[in-house]
């Protein structure tokens, strides 16, 4: 059963780069047709997905965080990485990485990890 931890710092200064990690037990993040998720909850607000690196290593982000975002991954260390770049106090959210596949065109979330909180604050 695969399992999905995330970490790295709660506190970011705006205009930073915020980087997280997540590391992935029970299962290898090159097993063909995973999609590795980061979706991220504002307070009060709902779930944004923020995206993903394929089992190939190909990369596909949401059009609102392109220019801002990066997801790589470490093989050998099981580890998925998130980074992101001239933090607001918009970007305040719980970070969850999650394990998905798709059906058709939809791409369906599965295992998540526990999320960790981050806020942008000076």
């Amino acid at each position: 059963q695969v399992q999905l931890q995330e970490s790295g710092p709660g506190l970011v200064k705006p205009s930073q780069t915020l980087s997280l990690t997540c590391t992935v037990s029970g299962g290898s993040i090159t097993t063909n047709y995973y999609y590795w998720s980061w979706i991220r909850q504002p307070p009060g607000k709902g779930l944004e997905w923020i995206g993903y690196i394929a089992y190939t290593g190909s990369t596909y982000y949401s059009p609102s965080l392109k220019s801002r975002t990066s997801i790589s991954r470490d093989t050998p260390k099981h580890q998925l990485t998130l980074q992101l770049s001239s933090v607001t106090p918009g970007d305040t959210a719980v970070y969850y990485c999650d394990r998905g596949e798709y059906s058709g065109s939809s791409l369906y979330f599965g295992s998540w990890g526990q999320g960790t909180q981050v806020t942008v604050s000076s």
